[in-house]
């Protein structure tokens, strides 16, 4: 059987969050604990003054050490800047698969309003898609990048965070709804907590990987996530009816090295 790269199992969206296109148990309050233990281990570990880092979601500004593309769709452009300091092989991936034109007419195969749309598969089914090495690569977790509405991150299969599970498929964030109040650890950038009260989801971060983030457009990807769907065949509701693609992604700016 194929391994389906999917965000989430179907029992519902803030369920089963660590593994795609596999079915889990684990409850939202088991995930945040999770994410919480992950990221205050991390912090000690490393010693790091979270509120000290550079946050570079928050600047809609594209710095010279990040890259800038603009997705068009068929239902209008999105512009995202990468971060290939924080995450360089997915941007390397990124990019590269986007000059060859390899997400060209591509569909947004699975579309979940107020969590997320996902694309980059060939194949248009969730099932495909591979990387630029033509093998899975690994996670690239950063304390500097989180799941906020309109980041730009890596859907993989399943597995855990340090193995090699990603290949072509993305999915950006969309939901516009206060995440701040009780979902959010004192191991948060006090930064990082408040732009969550505009909307993301944050029961994602330190299991994938984001390397962007929406700076014009989140119009159109939120245009994109109110589209009707229907049940896929696992029965969660996520299967597009009307058929979204990219037509392509231009690459405006690479980073300065």
């Amino acid at each position: 059987m194929k391994k389906s790269k999917l965000l989430l199992a179907s029992t519902g969206l803030l369920l089963s969050l660590f593994l795609l296109g596999a079915c889990g148990s684990s409850s939202d309050s088991k995930t945040k604990d999770s994410n919480e233990t992950k990221q205050s281990t991390t912090a000690k570990k490393d010693k790091v003054d979270l509120n000290k880092l550079e946050l570079p979601q928050l600047n809609k500004e594209v710095a010279d050490n990040e890259a800038l593309v603009e997705m068009v769709t068929t239902e209008g452009n999105i512009k995202i800047k990468l971060f290939p300091e924080q995450a360089p092989k997915a941007v390397e991936n990124f990019i590269k698969h986007s000059k060859d034109g390899y997400y060209n007419g591509v569909k947004f195969h699975r579309i979940m309003n107020d969590f997320m749309i996902q694309s980059g598969d060939p194949k248009g089914d969730g099932t495909g898609g591979e990387s630029i090495w033509k093998e899975e690569f690994a996670p690239e977790i950063s304390n500097q990048l989180y799941h906020l509405d309109g980041a730009l991150s890596m859907a993989r299969t399943g597995g855990e965070v340090s193995q090699k599970t990603q290949g072509s498929q993305f999915y950006i964030v969309h939901n516009t709804h206060d995440v701040s109040d009780g979902l959010l650890s004192e191991d948060y950038p006090e930064k990082i907590i408040e732009a969550y009260k505009k909307g993301g989801t944050p029961t994602l971060d330190f299991n994938y990987s984001v390397f962007g983030q929406v700076i014009d457009g989140m119009d159109i990807v939120d245009k994109i996530a109110k589209t009707e769907v229907e049940a896929s065949p696992n029965g969660e509701m996520s299967v597009p009816k009307k058929e979204i693609k990219i037509e392509k992604i231009e690459v405006l700016q690479e980073a300065k090295k």
